[in-house]
């Protein structure tokens, strides 16, 4: 076949663009990535029974001869392709549904093997729609006996014809050619891995369940190595560059703790460490690459206004990007009041919202993404700010600091609390700050699941509270109605808004905040929700970052268990922001299960961190920053709780990258790093 593993999925015999198109959903473009289409289970047909031995509900494997095959219709309508199996000890019936072309391939006389559920069907046992393989001299049976790999699949791309694809995959590409291997030998001694033809062989086709879980823990291994060596590399090259502006902190030290202690709270212990972390950043001849994170309502802006502060103290400009307009304009609110004082002229840019153009001087531009396309380079740029940085790529962070014409200091940060052995995984190329502490004051946010037969209650002491001078938030997971079966009951932010309006609470006023809104229309509900015009704001999650309404003391937030208890913590800490007792009540209709042990977890859990921890276990890291957010489904194997094993990589990844690399591991850790790990 002359395959290549960069060869597209077209190279493959039977894969024209229609396949291709298909499997491109599940993320498969090349050879590579189809072998790469690890299984997620294995269903067991090591046993072959004779058919005097079978039983009802049993799952298992017989070989036999057909006896007889007809197609007949059923009293429904459907045509039913029913044959008779039979070995040495007696004869079972077997059923398709709708399939009458099987009786062309299943012909009476020939031997055959089948796999699947016995059932009860009109009084006997019988075989309902087993996978079937005709048995031929020479060729082994691989979708009816042994370990049968079980695959993501999705609409037109069955297990069945995956295993067969990559079954001719394996046979085309000479696996056991030494040149393929790229993990050094010392690692395969010590950690006893088998090769990489051999592993691949394993885990999609396993002899024995112990030899598939040596080939999982070999590739979990290699994905969790790229990903090290990747962040070490990125790491190394970042300390080769040079400053091209530097922040005079010595010089400027009074300044800074004069402004210091001119805000009108005082610092906690963790942003003072923090802040002490990052002026010692920029004392150094190295630009900073520091990664900020830290628990909702922790003072993470305030941190950044302090480093932009040395920045202009030292005359040079900062530029803030954060992912949406709401959190921007948050953001610019928040540190034109603490420094616009100081003298720093401060810009927003955003896709609706421009500075004067008459006006272009600015030390300080906070934006989204629309400040890519602002005209010309930014000047004299000494710190660059990136927040909730997950939801930015790679090169998204890379191309707003090549717009700065310099080497920057970066500073990102995130209010999604990283578990620490994750963290140290996938951001290895950054320096880690963690701000731990709340501003004093700040009481515990009382929460609590509130099942269906519940509601009605809760509203009615929703309505009290609000009545008494409080403000709620109502959040909903979609915008509209679905017209997915499996989406029916969650509850629309539109409808839902509606009915609260008009039923529930008429007396009140309502806003209706979402994403599709006009940024002027968004802004005028969030005006009128600070403002107390709006008592109810009903809302997609897209308040979870950026809005600070202090007397915003309750939050309901609707189907619950769709969420994942990072977005719920977030979520959560839109209120609680000031000295008043606040509430969050988790509607849900789940009454049991892990999805209602998240909730109460929430219950009894107010540190962001516990709860990262206990998300990243439960649900994974793409659940923890949400669908396709943040890239960590590439992982297809590595479980990254295992800390054990994170720690065994990360010990390796560092000898490694203080040797030489083998020529095969350098063009595998090239091809790795510019494969979609990020979104772009």
């Amino acid at each position: 076949m002359g395959l290549k593993l960069s060869d597209p999925v077209t190279k493959l015999p039977y894969v024209g663009e229609t396949y291709a198109n298909r499997l491109k959903r599940l993320g498969i473009k090349t050879v590579r990535d189809l072998l790469y289409h690890f299984p997620f289970r294995y269903q067991d047909f090591s046993q072959v029974k004779k058919i005097r031995d079978l039983f009802a509900y049993d799952e298992t494997a017989i070989s036999g001869r057909v006896i007889k095959v007809e197609v007949v219709r059923a009293k429904t309508g459907k045509l039913l392709t029913k044959a008779v199996i039979a070995d040495e000890t007696g004869a079972v019936e077997v059923i398709w549904f709708n399939q009458p072309y099987l009786a062309k391939t299943i012909k009476e006389g020939r031997e055959i093997h089948l796999a699947g559920k016995v059932e009860s069907f009109g009084g006997r046992l019988t075989f309902v729609s087993p996978e079937f393989e005709l048995i031929k001299e020479g060729k082994a049976l691989v979708h009816t006996q042994g370990l049968v790999p079980i695959y993501p699949e999705t609409s037109g791309v069955s297990s069945k014809w995956l295993r067969t694809r990559i079954k001719d995959i394996l046979r085309a590409i000479p696996l056991e050619n030494p040149e393929f291997e790229f993990l050094p030998d010392e690692i395969l001694r010590n950690e006893r891995f088998p090769r990489w033809g051999e592993a691949l062989n394993t885990i999609h086709f396993p002899p024995k369940e112990e030899k598939a879980q040596e080939a999982e823990r070999r590739f979990a291994f290699e994905e969790l190595f790229l990903l090290n060596l990747r962040s070490l590399e990125r790491r190394k090259s970042w300390q080769t560059r040079r400053l091209t502006q530097k922040i005079a902190v010595s010089e400027n030290k009074e300044k800074i703790e004069q402004f210091i202690n001119n805000l009108p709270f005082k610092l906690t212990e963790a942003q003072q460490r923090v802040v002490t972390e990052v002026l010692e950043d920029f004392s150094k001849p190295t630009p900073m690459n520091r990664l900020l994170e830290g628990d909702v309502g922790s003072g993470k802006t305030v941190v950044a206004a302090i480093t932009a502060y040395a920045c202009f103290l030292s005359g040079a400009k900062t530029i803030l990007m954060a992912p949406t307009e709401i959190l921007a304009d948050q953001h610019f609110q928040t540190l034109k009041s603490l420094l616009e004082p100081q003298g720093i002229k401060i810009a927003l840019h955003t896709g609706s919202k421009k500075p004067d153009k008459c006006v272009t001087d600015f030390d300080l531009w906070v934006g989204t993404h629309a400040l890519f396309y602002k005209q010309g380079s930014f000047e004299k740029v000494g710190l660059v700010v990136i927040d909730e940085q997950h939801r930015f790529g790679v090169i998204q962070r890379g191309k707003l600091v090549k717009k700065t014409q310099s080497t920057p200091h970066v500073l990102t940060i995130t209010a999604t609390p990283i578990p620490r052995s994750l963290a140290l995984t996938i951001y290895s190329d950054l320096d880690l700050s963690v701000l731990d502490e709340l501003p004093p004051g700040r009481k515990r946010i009382k929460t609590f699941a509130v099942l269906e037969g519940k509601r009605e209650a809760c509203y009615h002491w929703i309505h009290k509270r609000i009545k008494m001078g409080d403000q709620a938030f109502i959040i909903c997971p979609l915008i509209e109605e679905s017209e997915k079966e499996t989406m029916q009951q969650v509850k629309a932010a539109t409808t839902e808004y509606e009915k609260l309006k008009n039923k529930v609470f008429p007396d009140l006023s309502l806003g209706l905040l979402h994403g599709k809104l006009k940024s002027k229309d968004k802004d005028e509900v969030i005006r009128k929700f600070r403002d107390g015009r709006h008592q109810i704001l009903v809302s997609t999650p897209v308040v979870e970052v950026g809005i600070d309404i202090p007397n915003a003391t309750i939050m309901v937030i609707e189907a619950a268990e769709r969420f994942g208890l990072a977005s719920l913590h977030q979520l959560r800490g839109r209120v609680g922001r000031s000295d008043k007792e606040s509430y969050c009540f988790l509607f849900t209709e789940k009454a049991s299960g892990d999805a209602y042990r998240r909730l109460k977890a929430l219950e009894s859990t107010a540190s962001g961190f516990e709860l990262a921890e206990l998300d990243l276990k439960l649900r994974g890291p793409g659940e923890l920053y949400g669908t396709k957010q943040h890239g960590l489904l590439e992982l297809k194997v590595a479980d990254l709780s295992d800390t054990k094993l994170l720690k065994t990589v990360r010990d390796y990844a560092f000898e490694t990258m203080g040797k030489k690399l083998i020529p095969r591991l350098q063009q595998e850790l090239r091809r790795f790093a510019t494969s979609s790990v990020e979104p772009n």
